[in-house]
């Protein structure tokens, strides 16, 4: 949930900024002068943002990803022990 404060309510209670950014799938927006401004999140999340991006700017794990979606899709499952024996090989 993304919650919109303005920086002068955010800085006379940033205790509260941080306790309520910091909830899993939370985020606090910013406002200044009725414009949003800046987004705080906790680390945990922006570190799961850093990563995505980190994904999705490398094409080779994008077209492997999108390559076992499909065969996900068209039934081709492998179950895990199955993976393991293979990884070990």
């Amino acid at each position: 949930m993304n919650r919109f404060m303005t920086v002068t309510s955010a800085r006379k209670n940033i205790y509260d900024v941080v306790e309520k950014a910091a909830k899993p799938g939370s985020a606090v927006t910013l406002t200044l002068e009725g414009e949003p401004k800046v987004v705080i999140m906790s680390f945990e999340e922006y570190e799961s943002w850093q990563e995505t991006m980190e994904i999705m700017a490398d094409p080779f794990l994008v077209e492997g990803i999108e390559k076992g979606v499909k065969e996900m899709k068209a039934g081709k499952v492998v179950d895990f022990e199955t993976v393991k024996k293979r990884l070990a090989a």
